[in-house]
């Protein structure tokens, strides 16, 4: 994307969940136009610090924003001001699939394109299932540390990101997970990138980008 783009202005929203009020932040590039796909993106986990303020689920967003995209970043349930307690990932699940219908109905559009990161990408991928989304985006899965194996492949053209330096995940936990799905998601491997990808965050967003402009590969 250019290098004069200039990103939306995130405006507070409140969406109504299974468990109360969701904090979110709507960032729209758009403008007045009726956007072609809309995006979500779920951020790490809830009781170590994970927000959607962290730096990698920005970027995810900027990616799509660089295209176009508006986006949904919201905060799961009993985190900044989202109502509720942590729910062992299935509460969250359903707050990230009522997020996902407010997306739809506020931009009047089908088509989704969703991402997480680490706890973020598991309930992304669980969601998918639902969802439907058009092209999904898991950054950093955390494969051995919790059951991210949903009980079937998302029909989508989907993208698994990992860094080789990774201290929580092993990059090759995540090597061999992929090869499980048929046909495995597109994995690109970020040499010298750890977990929050610090320092690469330029690297990541090109990725994510590249991926969600190019052709659909389900």
């Amino acid at each position: 994307m250019t290098e004069h783009f200039r990103p939306p202005v995130p405006r507070p929203i409140v969406i109504e969940g299974p468990a109360g009020s969701i904090e979110g932040r709507l960032e729209d590039p758009a403008g007045d136009r009726q956007p072609d796909v809309v995006g979500v993106v779920c951020h790490p986990h809830p009781l170590h610090g994970g927000t959607m303020q962290n730096k990698v689920v920005h970027t995810l967003a900027r990616a799509m924003h660089e295209l176009g995209t508006p986006t949904v970043r919201f905060n799961f349930r009993g985190v900044g001001g989202s109502a509720g307690a942590y729910a062992d990932g299935e509460g969250e699940l359903q707050d990230a699939l009522a997020v996902v219908a407010w997306a739809r109905r506020r931009w009047r559009s089908e088509r989704l394109w969703l991402a997480g990161f680490s706890f973020g990408a598991a309930v992304a991928l669980h969601a998918a299932g639902t969802a439907r989304p058009d092209r999904l985006v898991t950054v950093a899965p955390p494969v051995s540390r919790l059951q991210v194996i949903p009980a079937s492949r998302p029909g989508c053209s989907w993208l698994v990101v990992h860094g080789d330096r990774d201290e929580l995940v092993p990059v090759a936990a995540v090597e061999s997970w992929v090869t499980g799905f048929e046909p495995p998601p597109e994995l690109q491997i970020l040499a010298g990138a750890e977990h929050f990808f610090h320092g690469r965050l330029g690297d990541l967003r090109e990725v994510v980008r590249d991926f969600l402009a190019g052709p659909v590969n389900d």
